[in-house]
């Protein structure tokens, strides 16, 4: 069964939906974090979630993986699978993986180990790691080590990375899983300005190949990487567009409390 759902594939065309979420509630006690939610997500989009404390954006991401269930609408993925229908870990297997803000590697392992770990295959963790790799799969491994910045330290233990180097690892273990599409909340907090730049960039070199979705607060962040940007508040989409029309709409400067950030004040 679970073989079978990794299987199901949709050759993606120019301006197909990866993702297709309509008419989404999701109810916590009679609260409604998520109210007649409408959104989608195109191949290859790095989308950004914007919005205050409470707006949706992780509930959002918790209902796409499938950690939470909506109480009413749908989520489709690839256009025919039923997010509602399955289970996290099925999820997982179908192509959607996540990354939450606290960076999770295994600090007693090296690095290049922690890679070879997270690969796509048919086996168990211990089995994966003192199996020995394919010429196919050392080569993956390095490239990936290669993206993410990490090839001097790949014998290094991955508890002595600094914070931004973890969360550079933890997302080269995430596409060794080879995910269609990513949810990375928050993948450039607490880092140094020069971090920041490389996550950024990071992030325009993922999904030259795969989708994203990022939920961030740093506004100096989003303004420089994003190109697509979703606005949530109370549970819904309150704006859609180009870093552009964000900036420009006084709706949004007034959810966010006459900060208005978002033009650069």
């Amino acid at each position: 069964m679970l073989g079978q759902l990794a299987e199901q594939q949709t050759v993606p065309v120019p301006g197909a939906k990866i993702l297709s979420v309509k008419g989404l509630e999701v109810s916590f006690d009679g609260f409604k974090a998520l109210r007649n939610l409408d959104f989608s997500l195109e191949y290859g989009e790095l989308r950004f979630l914007i919005g205050p404390n409470g707006a949706g954006k992780t509930t959002l991401l918790d209902v796409i993986c499938g950690k939470v269930k909506p109480s009413l609408g749908e989520v489709f993925f690839k256009d025919t699978i039923d997010l509602a229908k399955h289970q996290e870990h099925q999820i997982a297997q179908l192509g959607i993986g996540r990354k939450f803000q606290a960076p999770s590697v295994f600090s007693t392992l090296t690095v290049f180990e922690n890679l070879a770990l997270s690969m796509k295959q048919k086996r168990g963790l211990l089995s994966a790691l003192w199996a020995k790799t394919t010429s196919e799969q050392r080569d993956r491994l390095h490239q990936r080590l290669a993206m993410i910045g990490l090839q001097s330290k790949a014998k290094e233990r991955a508890g002595s990375l600094s914070h931004g180097e973890k969360q550079w690892l933890e997302i080269g273990m995430l596409l060794m899983q080879e995910p269609d599409l990513l949810l990375l909340d928050e993948p450039a907090a607490g880092m140094t300005d020069s971090e920041t730049e490389k996550t950024g960039e990071l992030l325009h070199e993922i999904a030259a190949d795969q989708t994203i979705i990022v939920v961030e607060h740093d506004m100096a962040f989003v303004r420089q990487f994003a190109k697509t940007v979703t606005v949530l508040h109370e549970g819904t989409v309150l704006r859609e567009g180009t870093m552009l029309d964000i900036q420009n709409d006084d709706r949004v400067a007034e959810v966010y409390l006459g900060r208005r950030v978002e033009r650069g004040a």
